[in-house]
């Protein structure tokens, strides 16, 4: 008896989970650098990306590497490590292609190291950075998470902020190059169904 309760159960759970599409569509998770090359990535101006060890190395320049692709609500995550004192770099979310050297009025979660995850807009601080600079070569993992206006950042499993004014519908991921050394690594993408209106 135990036993048919348990399958009648766990059919009951594939059932309700193939009838809900949200459920189903936000189990997919995508892998964005597969640690051989930049296969689905694109350089934007004079950028110098590389594959060393299995990571994805910002080498120099001034510009910003990005997805082949657009996305509208996804949760992103990536683990990054600065090589260089006074580091900065960024993660752009939702970015259009007009600007030089970077998107403009581009909407940006911070890699500098007095700033560290606080949200930019163009060069306007919209959120302040409450989390404090990482130590040279430590990875640190971000989750971004973007629902229609909603934006949340996670620095290593905790909650930094969440932000209800995020405007662009949809646009490109990309990396910040400041001509500061870095790597990243375990970069990918679960899409979200949309929200409702």
């Amino acid at each position: 008896m135990k036993r048919a309760c348990l399958l009648f159960s766990a059919l009951l759970a594939g059932l309700l989970i193939s009838q809900n599409p949200l459920r189903a569509e936000e189990g997919k998770w995508e892998t964005l650098f597969n640690g051989r090359d930049l296969v689905g990535w694109v350089a934007v101006h004079e950028v110098d990306f590389v594959v060393t060890n299995g990571n994805l190395h910002l080498v120099k320049g001034m510009g910003w590497l990005r997805t082949e692709k657009q996305y509208k609500d996804f949760v992103f995550e990536a683990e990054w490590r600065a090589l260089v004192p006074q580091y900065d770099s960024g993660f752009f979310i939702r970015a259009g292609l007009a600007g030089s050297p970077w998107p403009d009025g581009g909407w940006q979660v911070n890699l500098l190291g007095a700033a560290l995850g606080g949200l930019v807009k163009g060069t306007k601080t919209i959120v302040p950075a409450e989390t404090p600079p990482a130590p040279l070569n430590k990875w640190v993992k971000f989750r971004l998470e973007a629902r229609g206006k909603q934006l949340t950042l996670d620095v290593d499993g905790e909650r930094a902020w969440q932000f209800d004014q995020f405007d662009p519908e949809k646009g490109y991921l990309g990396i910040q190059a400041e001509n500061k050394a870095f790597e990243f690594r375990n970069i990918r993408i679960r899409e979200l169904a949309p929200t409702e209106k």
